[in-house]
């Protein structure tokens, strides 16, 4: 018995401690794919306020994309669409990664206490439960954020792939980015769209 509720503990352990981000969902437009190189060049634009969170996320997008693509806080200071256009024309994009906080969520779940018996006489109860104690329940409450990335073409101006993590408590920025863009470029590559 006593080998059961280690194997359990150690399992569970194990399970804390797997990787917390995943791919929700994703979608790509039948047929499309990007080779990097120097037909394609990328412009990649984190969506967010803070301008070093910014940095920290296209920096590690375009390392994990390679090829021709180019963090945009190094050639685009004003937010607006016109000016976004008339970077991507200038600048010979073909296409432009968007990624953005779409969401976070806040998750209750409730873990059950645990309590051990023996029933083969006090004596037996008392030496195995002697060392054993119960463990009362209790709520804990996890963070989801979800991050949207999304490839567009720039002529014409067309969605070509989408997808959509989920990272559970993330507790630092440059590991949940890198998280991210490890899993969003593997997909890219499973789905056929990054060669």
């Amino acid at each position: 018995m006593r080998n059961l509720i280690l194997s359990v503990l150690v399992t569970a352990s194990l399970v804390s401690c797997g990787p917390s981000t995943k791919i929700e969902k994703s979608w790509m437009e039948p047929g499309a794919s990007v080779t990097p190189g120097p037909d394609n060049k990328t412009l990649v634009v984190a969506l967010v306020k803070d301008e070093t969170s910014r940095r920290v996320i296209e920096d590690q997008l375009v390392k994990r994309l390679g090829g021709n693509t180019v963090s945009s806080y190094t050639i685009l200071t004003d937010a607006s669409e016109e000016a976004l256009k008339q970077k991507l024309t200038d600048g010979k994009f073909t296409h432009v990664l968007l990624m953005r906080l779409a969401d976070v969520e806040k998750e209750t779940s409730y873990v059950p206490g645990t309590t051990t018996a023996f029933y083969g006489g006090y004596g037996r109860y008392y030496g195995y439960g002697a060392g054993m104690y119960s463990t009362p329940g209790y709520y804990t409450t996890d963070k989801n954020y979800f991050v949207e990335t999304t490839v567009y073409s720039v002529s014409p101006d067309k969605l070509l792939w989408t997808g959509t993590t989920k990272t559970v408590n993330p507790s630092k920025l440059e590991k949940s980015v890198n998280d991210i863009a490890d899993i969003i470029s593997e997909k890219m590559k499973k789905d056929g769209f990054l060669k």
